[in-house]
């Protein structure tokens, strides 16, 4: 056929095929046969035509089904998936029929009533790729569908497709709608509360405006791995230090390749000073590798040894040992993330000159500014006004012998912006600014000093846009920093974009699914913007909270409401209305500047909840500009109406 007159149209193809088909024909062919034709006929076929499909083509374990939406095809995927499982609960493992299934919606050609061309070769490519039993979209299918299915999608990374020229972007429909299956219990540890105060403080002072946001594409990443934190074989405290330093900027590094996924240092923190199981690790991060170290010091030289080790195995791949002079200990760490860099990714060709380049953040010069600058980040996660006074002065210090060292001007940074938790000082906004934006101009390869930068131009509350700038330069520069992903989840939901901001979340939890706890907070929240209930309580409930926090409590009530927990948030409600008397939804949402659609949903959750509705007169006396709720100036003129309704 002569391709230019042939008819082409955009659609929604669907590709299914069944996992171990021709074990199950050879095991029992016309067992599988029959089991496969009851099921086209009771559940499949029905669920096409309810979901306007066309079954194109059918294969012997697989067919290729058009739609006319992207909607109707995942929702069809999705019905199939959990009626097909559920008609088979009765049935042997080895006996069950399970379906994979791909989604993509491209550009077809039409010849007679079949399909051609990369739309119908890219839904089987995905399918092929997706997990038994689930459901995995393209790129262009996730663009159109987002917002308009109640189900979570998790990004799956980019993949390399046969006969496709360019990587497909894949994401996974997570059909229970409920926990990501990857998701670790939390340790209770308190290491990444250092943070919570600048995301506290940047979430509570970012006022309204409008943002010029673009979608942030999310990191390629074709490989996985896990970096355990280096061991301290010589004993003392001070190369403890410089091992966890070199843990956490080798994390750093490798999470600058796009191609490379590299879990969080909370995620490893757990296995540090214990005897490990690789293949135990790979399973419960969810990685496909694993590093692990060590260093050694002897007087003005050191010794640094890495290895590489396959998760699925347990085998080595790559083994290495530098004994070099003291000051070359940061040069190392660039050599060693670009050896991992070219063992994971080196020869697909994805590892880019230009992620090689970005990775290369300027290093300390001076061992002792560095030394001081860990002892300083460390008083700072302590977490105490007299400890971030002593993280000020050790961060100064640092400075002093290394003024060019921006990692302490972050830091100083930080701290001046935890001091703000504590009381608000004009010098310390000033100071916080100022040290982050010496921190970019000292290294602007560094994300963490964009990010920071970021925080502070929100909480300045005049430079919205370009604190975006910031964010998305961070984000750039190191697009697999959890941290970054849940610092612009929190700026997004306050830019009125909770779906970009729960995309963010999501990448955030896949990178570090234990935490960071400080972030807990604001998962719950965009969560609960996007309506996915589940997950809001899943992080609601591992929140580290005071034993009286107003919002803690509020949150309580308003989730048990949506889960269908009408007792327990009723008995939340009677809990907090004892501690605070004046919470009302009137009070509550009063307060200028609140988005139309964020006033509509929490105001359903609160009345669902069973919170009063109007606000009290000591709170009306205390804040006589009140927002007033219609219904509550309807009832104060009329007492008598109100009274007998």
């Amino acid at each position: 056929m002569d391709a230019s007159k042939s008819e082409r149209r955009l659609a929604a193809i669907l590709a299914a095929d069944v996992v171990g088909y021709s074990r199950l024909v050879e095991k029992d062919e016309a067992g599988t046969l029959a089991a496969i034709r009851k099921l086209r006929a009771e559940i499949i076929d029905p669920l096409i035509a309810k979901h306007k499909g066309r079954i194109v083509k059918v294969m012997g374990d697989g067919a290729i089904v058009e739609f006319g939406s992207v909607v109707d095809a995942v929702s069809c995927a999705v019905a199939l998936q959990k009626e097909t499982g559920a008609v088979q609960t009765n049935v042997t493992a080895d006996r069950r029929i399970v379906f994979r299934i791909g989604v993509n919606l491209g550009d077809v050609v039409v010849e007679g009533d079949d399909l051609l061309g990369d739309g119908v070769n890219v839904a089987a490519r995905i399918e092929q790729l997706c997990d038994p039993g689930g459901v995995l979209i393209s790129g262009t299918a996730y663009d159109q569908l987002r917002g308009k299915l109640g189900l979570p999608l998790d990004f799956s990374g980019e993949q390399r497709v046969k006969n496709i020229a360019e990587p497909v972007r894949t994401y996974r429909v997570r059909l229970s709608g409920g926990r990501i299956p990857w998701r670790l219990r939390l340790r209770q540890h308190r290491r990444g509360l250092l943070r919570a105060a600048a995301v506290v403080v940047a979430l509570a002072l970012i006022g309204g405006g409008v943002w010029w946001m673009r979608p942030v594409e999310p990191a390629s990443a074709s490989t996985s791995i896990a970096v355990l934190p280096f061991d301290n074989l010589g004993g003392d405290a001070q190369t403890g230090r410089l091992a966890d330093g070199i843990t956490e900027d080798i994390i750093t590094d490798l999470a600058r390749f796009r191609a490379i996924e590299v879990m969080a240092r909370n995620s490893v923190e757990a296995y540090k000073d214990k005897a490990v199981d690789i293949r135990q690790i790979g399973k419960d991060l969810n990685v496909r590798y694993v590093m692990e170290g060590s260093i050694q010091r002897q007087g003005d030289s050191f010794r640094i040894t890495a290895q590489l080790i396959d998760a699925e195995s347990g085998g080595h791949i790559w083994s290495d040992r530098w004994d070099r002079p003291v000051a070359d200990v940061f040069a190392v760490q660039t050599e060693l993330a670009e050896h991992l860099a070219a063992k994971l990714a080196g020869d697909t060709g994805i590892v880019l000159s230009a992620d090689r380049e970005a990775a290369k953040r300027k290093r300390p010069s001076d061992l002792t500014a560095y030394d001081l600058f860990m002892l300083g980040s460390a008083a700072i996660y302590r977490e105490t006004p007299e400890d971030n006074k002593q993280a000020i002065a050790l961060l100064k210090q640092s400075l002093e012998i290394d003024p060019d060292l921006a990692r302490a001007w972050r830091a100083l940074s930080l701290a001046h912006l935890q001091k703000i938790w504590w009381g608000d000082n004009a010098e310390d906004r000033r100071l916080g600014l100022e040290a982050a934006e010496r921190a970019v101009k000292r290294d602007p390869q560094d994300a963490d000093a964009h990010s920071m930068l970021g925080i502070w131009l929100s909480v300045a509350d005049v430079e919205f846009k370009q604190a975006d700038i910031e964010f998305k330069r961070a984000l750039a520069l190191n697009p697999n920093s959890a941290d970054i992903l849940a610092y612009y989840a929190g700026f997004l939901l306050n830019a009125q974009d909770p779906e970009l901001a729960v995309e963010l979340v999501d990448r955030a939890i896949r990178l570090s699914p234990d935490g960071p706890l400080w972030a807990a907070g604001l998962y719950r929240s965009v969560f609960f913007h996007v309506r996915r209930i589940e997950d809001a309580w899943y992080w609601h409930e591992t929140r580290p909270r005071g034993r009286n926090d107003q919002k803690d409590l509020h949150y309580d009530a308003i989730l048990l409401a949506e889960l269908g927990r009408a007792d327990e948030a009723r008995t939340a409600v009677t809990e907090m209305l004892k501690s605070f008397p004046d919470h009302s939804i009137e009070a509550f949402l009063g307060e200028p500047g609140l988005p139309e659609w964020e006033v509509e949903l929490i105001a359903g959750s609160m009345r669902k909840a069973g919170f009063p509705v109007c606000a009290n007169e000591k709170v009306l006396k205390e804040f006589p500009n009140l927002v007033r709720m219609p219904e509550c100036v309807q009832a104060a003129e009329n007492p008598d109406a109100s009274a007998a309704n």
